[in-house]
């Protein structure tokens, strides 16, 4: 990457400048020591009082979540507004690489001058969203986007580190697809604002109409949250492909925002988050700061060897390690 001028930069990504908006989540994304300090730099020249409204979609697979996001998308950019999506896409174990063909997917929303999409690689990072997903958020508020929807990997107990960065979190589920989520159900409906029963049309009608009073039902057994109105969490019906309940899903999610926002729950919540990611970008500097140092990884592979010969525990040779690391 060329040599930036962050005040230039900065100034276009306000001004709304798509190509300039792509090269700084490209800046946020990278590894490199001094792209981050630039990074850093941007994002405090970008300090701005914009603020959309954060919105995390989760999902089994195959319940449509791309085809979702863009009639979803499609209808917002349809009313004025500016829409940016963030699709997190798994990355191989093996190579690490990721398809990243969310733009392919959403083609129709991936035309819209209103519409901006960014598939980012989720690398070895857990939790369902890249590792510099928050800061891309930022730029995106920063760019004057009124609405920012954050695409997980897909649904897991991991995925709930999303509900750090959003203000609202929706999980999408299939008709008559109960059973796909046994497994991990409990931990991320406890943490969803809404569920939308998606495929709400033509024979799977009445199964998604049974899947939504099922949950429904499923959620008034849930303890009763702090941030939360009368009524929600929620479970709806819609249909992406006639686009049948896309606007009361928009409504529900706006009062949510609203009803938050008048009651300080919504500033309290993101200044949580804010603290959350402060102290996960301690931690993974603090590991970074391991592997860097060549003595510290010639003694984790000694230990390594030790713990895979059985000579010492994990636990002892783990603290083996940070006690070198402290000193």
């Amino acid at each position: 990457m060329a040599q930036l001028d962050i005040r230039d930069l900065s100034g276009r990504i306000m001004a709304g400048e798509r190509r300039a908006l792509a090269r700084a989540i490209t800046l946020v994304e990278s590894r490199r020591d001094d792209h981050r300090d630039a990074a850093a730099e941007l994002l405090e020249a970008l300090a701005t009082d914009r603020e959309a409204l954060r919105i995390g979609l989760s999902g089994t697979p195959g319940v449509g979540k791309s085809t979702f996001i863009e009639a979803f998308g499609c209808m917002l950019t349809g009313q004025g507004k500016k829409v940016a999506v963030l699709a997190v896409d798994p990355s191989s174990a093996r190579s690490g690489g990721s398809i990243l063909g969310d733009k392919t997917r959403m083609e129709k929303l991936s035309r819209d001058p209103n519409a901006f999409i960014r598939p980012s690689p989720a690398q070895s990072q857990l939790g369902g969203v890249a590792r510099r997903t928050r800061e891309v958020i930022q730029l995106c508020e920063a760019a004057g986007h009124d609405a920012v929807l954050i695409e997980t990997v897909g649904v897991g107990q991991s995925e709930t580190m999303v509900a750090e960065m959003v203000d609202v979190f929706v999980l999408l589920l299939a008709p008559a697809g109960g059973d796909e989520l046994q497994g991990v159900k409990r931990g991320i409906m406890e943490i969803a604002d809404l569920i939308l029963v998606n495929k709400a049309d033509g024979d799977l009608e009445p199964a998604a109409t049974r899947t939504c009073a099922d949950y429904a039902g499923a959620l008034r057994l849930l303890r009763k949250r702090a941030q939360d109105p009368p009524g929600f969490p929620k479970a709806l019906k819609v249909s992406a492909l006639t686009g049948a309940g896309m606007e009361r899903a928009w409504v529900e999610m706006r009062d949510l925002a609203t009803w938050r926002q008048e009651r300080g729950h919504w500033q309290a919540r993101r200044r949580t988050q804010a603290r959350h990611w402060f102290e996960e970008e301690v931690r993974q500097g603090l590991l970074a700061r391991l592997a860097a140092d060549p003595d510290t990884r010639k003694l984790m592979t000694e230990l390594g060897e030790s713990v895979a010969r059985g000579d010492t525990s994990v636990p002892a040779a783990a603290q083996q390690l940070l006690d070198r690391f402290s000193r």
